[in-house]
């Protein structure tokens, strides 16, 4: 007798959930349900350049239901899982119910404000799309008041930018800002002037890019310094009020933006047993990402917390590289007797960073060696472009940066505000 075909529930389709599907789609012996908020998947690294208007939202995302089209074992259902029941194999959703024989959890990381409620009200996230459009509205609002205004002080608040977090993000966004102020602002905006703007990245570490090279961190400060950011280091935002920010050493800096890039915390359901909750709310997990005290719940991704590893002791870094390379192992795991499984090992492939342009720097571990300028630059745009999920986003997104980089320009600074008519309805 066949065995019998296994339910196999994926919440979260991010770079996890999305590698998991691909390696088990088309396989008769698992029926599979790809349950997420969004119906769409999309890639996080990109997500600032669709913040500042060098993308548009659909050169980095793609419908899951076209993504899934000719995948017959797999399904998709919109939705937000609320609760596990771990003893009825059932999940409870914002718009029902799933039952499952085996539970992947791969929902990623949000954005983590360290319990600072004022900061989480008025600082701009980084973290989903409607966070990148929202900051592209917003900032691009700011740029037509501080236009109109003749009160210097308050032109002054509209134009200066806090960035908190000098990882990735943080240095991303504060080289692409530099560049814009110095090209594509001072084109659109001449009534602006110049000296009003400030661009200031503070991080409470002491380097930029901390979990790169030393080559890496030097570099990039000294690039975004030439591009004209205050970078504040040993430093933490303390508060921010919406007009002013405060400074873990006292300082205040008057402005109406702080870009929040600073940190992220997995999310903790009701249901998973809590001594399986580790710092940052991640999911303690075997060495076969198997939650500890769980008999067939999974989890994958950043939004587990796996120790086995003997050259990651206190777990991974939150990249999607781990993300990617748990979901095709997991995947192949499941295929096999228990017996035979592969118990996950890390292969660190380097860490890549752009400052701007013609700016960028990596990290290769094996060999360790280290590059970065030019060279650095067009393989970040290599890697970025082929990591995205379709050859048609592929081709969008390098056109359009094609176009950006001889014209010095982009034309997606357009301040759209739709009217959500069903923003009531249940999901």
């Amino acid at each position: 007798m066949a065995d019998a075909i296994k339910k196999v529930v994926v919440v979260g389709g991010g770079f996890a959930g999305v590698n998991f599907i691909k390696k088990l789609a088309k396989n008769p012996a698992f029926d599979i349900t790809l349950v997420d908020l969004n119906n769409y998947n999309f890639f996080p690294p990109l997500l600032y350049q669709v913040a500042t208007g060098f993308l548009e939202p659909s050169s980095i995302s793609y419908p899951f239901r076209k993504f899934l089209r000719n995948k017959s074992n797999v399904h998709f259902r919109m939705g937000e899982m609320k609760k596990v029941l771990p003893a009825e194999n059932k999940i409870i959703l914002s718009n029902g119910e799933l039952e499952y024989d085996i539970l992947v959890i791969a929902t990623g990381a949000v954005t983590n404000f360290f319990g600072m409620e004022n900061v989480k009200r008025y600082a701009i996230p980084m973290k989903t799309l409607s966070d990148a459009l929202a900051m592209r509205n917003l900032l691009l609002n700011r740029l037509e008041e501080a236009s109109r205004t003749t009160d210097i002080d308050l032109k002054r608040r509209l134009l200066t930018t806090v960035i908190a977090g000098a990882g990735p993000t943080g240095v991303e966004v504060s080289g692409m800002f530099a560049e814009m102020r110095q090209t594509i602002i001072r084109k659109d905006y001449p009534e602006l002037g110049k000296g009003l703007s400030e661009i200031i990245l503070v991080d409470g570490g002491q380097a930029v890019l901390s979990p790169m090279s030393e080559s890496s961190q030097k570099y990039s400060k000294e690039s975004l310094e030439k591009l004209g950011v205050k970078v504040m280091l040993n430093t933490r935002v303390k508060d921010f009020d919406g007009e002013e920010v405060t400074l873990s050493d006292d300082t205040v800096i008057k402005t109406k933006n702080l870009i929040w890039a600073a940190g992220v915390s997995a999310v903790a359901y009701e249901g998973i047993p809590e001594e399986s909750i580790g710092p940052g709310k991640r999911m303690l997990v075997d060495e076969y990402n198997k939650i500890l005290g769980t008999e067939n719940i999974y989890a994958i991704g950043d939004t587990c917390l796996q120790t086995s590893d003997p050259n990651f002791p206190k777990g991974h870094p939150q990249v999607a590289q781990v993300a990617i390379q748990q979901g095709k192992l997991l995947a192949k795991n499941l295929t096999k007797p228990a017996s035979e499984r592969t118990p996950f090992k890390y292969n660190d492939k380097g860490s890549m960073a752009i400052i701007g342009r013609n700016k960028a720097v990596a990290d290769i571990p094996k060999p360790k060696f280290h590059f970065n300028g030019f060279l650095a630059w067009v393989v970040w745009l290599f890697i970025h472009v082929m990591s995205l999920l379709t050859v048609k986003n592929r081709l969008r997104t390098f056109t359009n940066w094609v176009i950006a980089y001889f014209s010095k320009d982009q034309s997606f600074r357009m301040i759209i505000r739709p009217e959500d008519k069903e923003k009531n309805l249940s999901t």
